[in-house]
């Protein structure tokens, strides 16, 4: 048997000061932590009981409002209030209305490095795996004790090794990649493990299609998704940061709890069906079923790559009249960038609305709820029921592609009907 470690076992035995492998409890420093204006009041109140004056470090603690942006209630505002004046009085960093997403800024202002422990209060923090950094979310409690120590004490989890080989095919992309591996492994299938994204297919990915990998790994029950770093990494790291980092790697004798392996030339676009992200089904199954409403954007699916592929299928007509499209940039850097190539003239002409860089629709904060008995087609990473603020409303989740197809025709499509060789990553 194997003595070697994961990338997991390194970085927690790095950041403990011990030798420690999985299952071992260790208590951790942190590099890095995030909360949102959903989440960071509750942390912020939970610190104050403490009694002390300050957080461990305020150049490692990070404020995002992007949950209800711009604020659609007195309530939100309230929140926001509080968040500002915290970051005040601390002197952390906040990021303010319009900046964009959580997990979107963080790796996009070059936040998070290789080899780090990052946490945040929000269950896709697991998003910064693609940057080889072990990230997971935490509760408002746990993070009051961060704020207040800069430590957190965790179980060293096994790891689950998921090697992909073939490419994707025309209309496929790494959502509908990891749509089939949710659909596989089922919503626990990885109950406490962290996924290692390997092989030639994550290699040819983009660090935007590594990101909406690593999102989506806890919604089958992973505690984190990493990637090695190679040399996609560093060159998105360069002129980002100005962090210094190490790269981690597996052992080549590492000792897994499983390995998988996945073909990607059999997988076709996806459909998660309502009301579990687990419930997926090759698009051809679900095709026609009429859809009121499609939302593109999101964590998992917002970055300046998904917006092109979009544009790729909308500028071949105009979004049905018996449905909307509400298209959402990650961030402000990404809603610039789209303007610059024309997308947005692309997005407005098709019929589309543009909203803020921010979450608004997915969690079902405002600027898109659906109505009653009326069907959602999503890019975002979750449909369980009320998920979009309406719980006599379906949700689906697709790709881009598929969701801009589904768009013009008013009903789930398969994106290949609209797609020519060239047309889309």
């Amino acid at each position: 048997m194997g003595r070697g470690k994961t990338i997991v076992e390194k970085i927690i035995s790095s950041h403990c000061g011990q030798d420690v492998r999985a299952g071992d409890i260790a208590v951790v420093n942190v590099d890095l932590a995030m909360a949102h204006d959903s989440t960071a009041s509750l942390a912020i109140q939970a610190f104050r009981e403490y009694g002390e004056p300050h957080i461990w470090d305020a150049s490692r603690l990070v404020f995002v409002l992007d949950h209800a942006v711009p604020c659609p209630n007195e309530q939100a505002s309230r929140l926001h209030s509080l968040m500002r004046d915290f970051a005040k009085e601390q002197n952390v960093r906040l990021f303010e209305v319009g900046e964009g997403v959580c997990h979107q800024l963080l790796v996009e202002k070059g936040l998070v490095v290789p080899s780090e422990i990052v946490l945040g209060c929000d269950s896709h923090t697991c998003t910064y795996g693609a940057m080889n950094a072990l990230s997971f979310g935490i509760g408002s409690t746990d993070m009051s004790g961060v704020m207040l120590t800069g430590q957190l004490w965790l179980k060293v989890p096994e790891t689950l090794k998921i090697v992909y080989s073939g490419a994707m095919g025309k209309g496929v992309t790494a959502k509908d990649v990891m749509l089939y591996t949710i659909g596989r492994l089922g919503f626990d299938g990885a109950d406490y493990l962290a996924i290692s994204f390997t092989g030639k297919t994550i290699a040819d990915m983009e660090i935007c299609d590594r990101m909406t990998m690593c999102n989506m790994a806890i919604e089958c029950g992973a505690k984190a998704g990493i990637m090695e770093c190679d040399e996609k990494t560093s060159a998105y790291l360069t002129g980002r940061t100005h962090k210094s980092y190490t790269p981690v790697f597996d052992d080549a004798d590492a000792v897994y709890h499983n390995v998988m392996e996945i073909d990607v030339n059999a997988i076709g676009p996806q459909v998660a069906c309502p009301h579990a992200v687990d419930n997926v089904h090759p698009v051809e199954d679900v095709a026609g079923r009429a859809v009121q409403q499609v939302f593109i954007g999101t964590c998992t699916n917002g970055r300046l790559e998904d917006l092109r592929a979009a544009a790729a299928i909308l500028r071949k007509g105009r979004v049905n009249p018996n449905c909307r499209l509400i298209i959402g940039p990650a961030s402000r850097q990404i809603f610039l960038e789209a303007v610059k190539e024309g997308l947005v003239e692309t997005f407005l002409k098709s019929g589309a609305t543009l909203i803020p860089p921010g979450c608004g629709p997915c969690p079902g904060t405002h600027l898109g709820v659906p109505g009653d008995g009326e069907t959602v087609l999503s890019t975002a990473n979750r449909n369980f029921k009320g998920r979009m603020g309406n719980n006599k409303a379906s949700v689906y989740l697709a790709s881009p592609v598929t969701c801009a197809a589904s768009a013009l025709k008013g009903c789930i499509t398969d994106p290949r009907e609209f797609l020519e060789m060239g047309d889309v990553r």
